[in-house]
């Protein structure tokens, strides 16, 4: 038969080896079946995804591995304070590597699954995202700028290396979610255009090899800018409306802190209350981001306490004591920002 490589007979069944082919002829039987995919959404219901719904799709699958590395890093914090431990002890330091490598390998964990979302490939949003922490690229932000780009406003950004002549404007990546999802969407696309015209005998390495070629330079030249330049200005309008109205800066700060948190756009404020600190030794606006964190693990004990949901009061323990020691991401994106309502409320207190 045509296009079918070889027949083989194992374990009782018959497997038709087709090569190249597989997703093609897959979706041909899903079709002819009328069966229906259970990893993607149709286009109706695509469509009616809200924002939130996305996140949280994509947060889901790493769900448990967020909580556990959210409650050891509070462990391990506690046993710090307690002096049951030492920050230059092998103990802590393992515990930290283990703690932090969710978190600073974000990137790569959500390329995994936003592309998955987004109907990519979740290998090739892997690769994007382990581009993005990359310990070469962050090391050369400690190097001497080869010159500053708008240099003397809020979006001052130096510049250490080029891409093909086009300054590049490094960031830390580590942590981050807003850019991966972004590069994950944007490489979905672009793998969807490519898969069109690259033949089949090539697309198994092809395919990847121009997705990554063209998303990772877009990424780092166009997507992390913005995202830094968000931060930036964020960053120093929260300064302005702190010097203007410290009343109300503290209730917007509070009451949108969360869903800063949500967009990576947090970073742009917290460097600014470290200055405080270093410089006049005392900061009112971190005093602010540490209420919105209790807020939302008062809004996890009350799911806790109201839910029926067995899965969702089990997960709601590790969320709550993560939260406890200022871990709010298994918090949000596991419990408060699915249900919506706790998440509101939480904004709101």
């Amino acid at each position: 038969m045509k296009d079918v490589v070889t027949v083989m007979k194992s374990g009782g069944q018959y497997q038709v080896v087709i090569g190249n082919h597989v997703s093609d002829v897959y979706k041909a039987v899903i079709a002819a079946g009328g069966f229906q995919e259970t990893e993607e959404e149709s286009a109706s219901e695509k469509k009616k995804s809200s924002l939130i719904d996305i996140l949280s799709s994509i947060f889901t699958p790493i769900l448990g591995v967020l909580a556990a590395t959210g409650m050891i890093k509070g462990f391990n914090a506690l046993f710090v304070a307690l002096g049951w431990l030492s920050t230059q002890s092998g103990t802590y330091q393992i515990l930290n590597a283990v703690g932090d490598s969710l978190f600073y390998f974000f990137p790569i964990f959500l390329g995994y699954t936003a592309s998955k979302k987004f109907g990519g490939s979740p290998f090739i949003g892997m690769a994007i995202g382990g581009a993005l922490v990359y310990p070469a690229l962050s090391g050369i932000t400690a190097s001497e700028p080869l010159y500053t780009l708008f240099a003397g406003t809020m979006f001052e950004s130096p510049i250490h290396i080029t891409f093909l002549g086009i300054p590049v404007i490094l960031m830390n990546y580590a942590s981050s979610v807003i850019p991966i999802i972004l590069a994950s969407y944007f490489g979905a696309k672009v793998e969807k255009s490519l898969k069109k015209v690259i033949p089949d005998v090539v697309k198994t390495f092809v395919l990847p090899f121009l997705t990554l070629l063209i998303v990772v330079p877009v990424t780092f030249l166009v997507i992390g800018p913005i995202a830094t330049w968000a931060g930036q200005f964020l960053g120093q309008a929260t300064l302005w409306l702190y010097n203007s109205s410290p009343l109300v800066a503290g209730a917007l700060l509070g009451a949108f802190w969360q869903v800063l948190v949500i967009f990576g756009l947090h970073w742009g404020v917290v460097p600014i209350g470290y200055n405080n600190l270093a410089v006049h030794g005392i900061d009112p606006i971190l005093a602010l981001i540490f209420a919105a964190s209790f807020a939302q693990i008062g809004a996890v004990l009350g799911v806790w306490m109201k839910t029926k949901d067995q899965k969702l009061k089990t997960l709601s323990i590790p969320a709550f004591i993560s939260g406890i020691f200022g871990v709010t991401e298994p918090a949000i994106y596991g419990i408060t920002l699915p249900l919506k309502k706790p998440f509101i409320m939480s904004c709101i207190a």
